[in-house]
């Protein structure tokens, strides 16, 4: 009876309680969860470093940070030089040679990493001591040798090489140089010469400059007493040359005068690049600081913001659009906003972000908006809270960025006070619907035309035309005149003579390719058969396991991926049939192929040839030599376009391949370098089975 008595209370008590709420009332927001944070322990030493110490003592862990603030550094002339400064830090000491070092920091379990203007460690506590003191050496006595300073420079200029095909960092680096000028350190960019003309020299005294303790900061959080960490520091640091504060003037950047598309001409594009910017005065001490961060928030912060609802789940126009807001003490930063997106609606992403640009600027954003964004905020931030470097990295930004003691303690009561008129004056403030820069970067010959016909509110956007190294120049000429009387099957011809002439082309019966690549540190291994009974065999494999596998017998075929087999259809043979034959310009002669005009590829002119409905090849003009194919294909809804840039020829049994295979497909991008080619030999019906 206790029992049933209990119950029907609880029932009764539920009943009571609902009974005296109101629903018809969005219920009031509780309190701010207080914050309270434990100061860092703090000290300095003779040379101007300061010291930060956070002691935790959960986990038998510690991490060290270093950060030299100092402003931007211009490098002029010799843009580069900061890079190769950090790549060659870390290799050792003066005292300690390289594989010495690197040999003891592995055996530790730890890491120490470098960056121009910064370094890093982590290690088990009780390697503590040891690795301060490894880093300190480090970084206070490099050894900086003519042989290390060669290599990290070849690594650089091989990376700058692949740069100049890869259409998002070119994007990066125009609009970067628009906004800020050249002259300016945030608007500079390396280029070949500018990296050859750094000496070991000028090395040196970059980090005797630069890399000194007058705006440096030392972070120690974990598993240690600080009475510990303040000796450690006072013993290895103390010999760090003592330097007078670094003082810089820049010239101011300013915005665009007037609401302008800025394009830039990538031929090998298969996508279009898009950065609307201006700049912006924000500081984080600004006391709209946070109701900036919330506007960009509603804007495009992520996968709930207005561009990214509208360019990808309303319209299908990208993968994602998103936008940012950027705070700097030294210069004015940047509003960005962002999409990748298929060539063909180029124009209208356009459109559609300075939509959302304007609808924030002119209308107020909803409460449920402003809600759910503050509500994400509050959890990252109280989430952030649990790892003990972000005590430190707050301490840090307080001592840095001239905030007042209780930013952090009272952010959460600032954020959930900001009113939804507080956020549109923010974004009226920072956006500049008047002065936007719209860098676009992709394939002139196919958006080109409209774009110069894009307006937006009735105003016609002028187009600015740009190269790759930001600078102005003529309008690109889509319309060099075909020769007359050329046809497909001349350029068809020109090709199979220039890999090796008809007969050796046919004597090749089959071959064999084997080809490296590596997608976002992930090695890949391609091998690729083919035989001129239009058989095909394609294994893409990832550390020895295959991932993609397609096999076509001449008659029938099938694909295996993660595990699963799946026979190929009618529609899978007819276009496999076509890419099967070792060399399918053959099968092209007398067909329906048809030639378009001439395209730029690689800065080279290259006759377009249009294979089929979904299909394009290039050919060199001068070399005649296939340059690259372009495929397109439905998915989900998206029409999905798949490039491949062949160079590298070289010649297997008097016929030439390309050994540099250069895919993209959407915004993925790798290189396959062929490492073995083998003709008319190893290959049987069995391989095919």
């Amino acid at each position: 009876m206790k029992k049933i008595f209990t119950s029907i209370f609880i029932v009764l008590f539920i009943f009571c309680g609902q009974a005296q709420i109101d629903r018809s009332k969005m219920p009031e927001p509780g309190p701010a969860p207080e914050i309270k944070l434990n100061n860092p322990k703090t000290f300095a030493i003779q040379n101007g470093l300061k010291v930060l110490v956070v002691e935790n003592h959960k986990l038998p862990r510690v991490s060290i940070q270093l950060e030299i603030d100092n402003p931007p550094i211009l490098e002029g002339d010799k843009a580069g030089v900061s890079n190769l400064m950090a790549s060659l830090l870390g290799k050792g000491s003066k005292n300690i040679p390289k594989d010495e070092f690197n040999e003891e920091v592995d055996f530790l379990g730890a890491r120490i990493n470098f960056g121009a203007q910064s370094a890093f460690a982590s290690s088990l506590s009780q390697y503590f001591p040891r690795i301060l003191e490894l880093m300190a050496d480090a970084a206070i006595n490099p050894n900086f040798t003519h042989e290390e300073f060669e290599k990290e420079k070849q690594k650089l200029l091989t990376g700058l090489k692949a740069d100049e095909k890869n259409v998002p960092a070119i994007s990066r680096r125009v609009s970067m140089a628009l906004a800020y000028t050249k002259n300016h350190p945030y608007g500079e960019f390396m280029t070949e010469e500018s990296v050859n003309k750094v000496s070991l020299t000028d090395i040196i005294q970059f980090y005797e400059t630069y890399f000194v303790p007058a705006n440096a900061y030392l972070v120690v959080v974990g598993d240690v007493e600080f009475e510990q960490v303040k000796a450690l520091v006072e013993e290895h640091f103390i010999s760090w040359t003592k330097a007078a504060p670094l003082s810089f003037t820049f010239s101011r950047p300013s915005d665009a005068l007037y609401t302008q598309i800025n394009f830039v001409d990538m031929p090998n594009a298969v996508q279009s690049e898009i950065m609307v910017e201006n700049l912006v005065d924000l500081k984080k001490n600004d006391p709209d600081y946070l109701a900036a961060v919330m506007a960009n928030e509603i804007l495009g912060g992520g996968g709930e913001g207005r561009l990214f609802l509208n360019l990808r789940e309303d319209k299908g126009y990208t993968y994602g659009s998103y936008s940012g807001m950027g705070y700097d003490k030294h210069a004015p930063s940047r509003f960005i906003a962002t999409a990748s997106v298929r060539n063909a609606v180029t124009d209208s992403a356009v459109v559609e972000i300075l939509k959302e640009i304007d609808r924030i600027r002119t209308a107020p954003v909803t409460p449920s908006e402003l809600e759910n964004t503050k509500a994400k905020y509050t959890g990252r931030f109280v989430m952030a809270l649990e790892n003990p470097t972000t005590i430190a990295n707050y301490a840090l930004n307080i001592e840095t960025e001239n905030l007042p003691k209780d930013f952090y303690q009272t952010y959460l009561e600032k954020l959930n006070a900001i009113t939804i008129e507080e956020v549109q004056k923010a974004a009226q403030k920072y956006l500049k619907p008047e002065n936007l820069r719209i860098v676009v970067t992709g394939k002139g010959s196919e958006i080109l035309e409209n774009l110069e016909k894009l307006s937006f509110k009735g105003k016609k956007i002028p187009v600015n035309y740009f190269d790759k190294y930001a600078n102005k120049v003529e309008k690109p000429d889509y319309n060099s005149p075909l020769p007359a009387n050329l046809g497909a099957n001349d350029v068809l011809h020109k090709y199979i003579e220039a890999i090796g002439g008809e007969a050796n082309v046919k004597a090749i019966t089959s071959y064999t390719m084997r080809a490296q690549a590596e997608m976002q540190g992930t090695k890949l291994d391609l091998e690729m058969i083919k035989t001129a009974k239009n058989q095909f065999r394609q294994d893409i494999k990832v550390a020895g396991n295959s991932m993609s596998l397609q096999v076509f017998d001449g008659e029938k075929g099938y694909v295996v991926a993660q595990g699963q087999r799946n026979e190929m259809g009618d529609a899978d043979i007819a276009k496999i049939k076509q890419e099967a034959a070792p060399f399918p310009e053959l099968g092209y002669l007398d067909s329906e192929v048809s030639i378009e005009g001439l395209e730029t590829i690689a800065d080279k002119k290259a006759y377009k040839l249009k294979i089929s409905d979904n299909k394009w090849s290039y050919y060199d003009v001068d070399s005649g030599l296939k340059v690259q194919e372009t495929n397109t294909t439905e998915m989900a809804g998206q029409i999905i376009t798949s490039t491949i840039t062949y160079s590298d020829y070289k010649e297997v049994g008097g016929v030439k391949f390309p050994f540099m295979l250069a895919q993209t497909v959407g915004p993925q991008s790798f290189e396959f370098k062929v490492s073995d080619i083998k003709v008319n030999e190893g290959v049987s019906d069995a391989d095919f089975e």
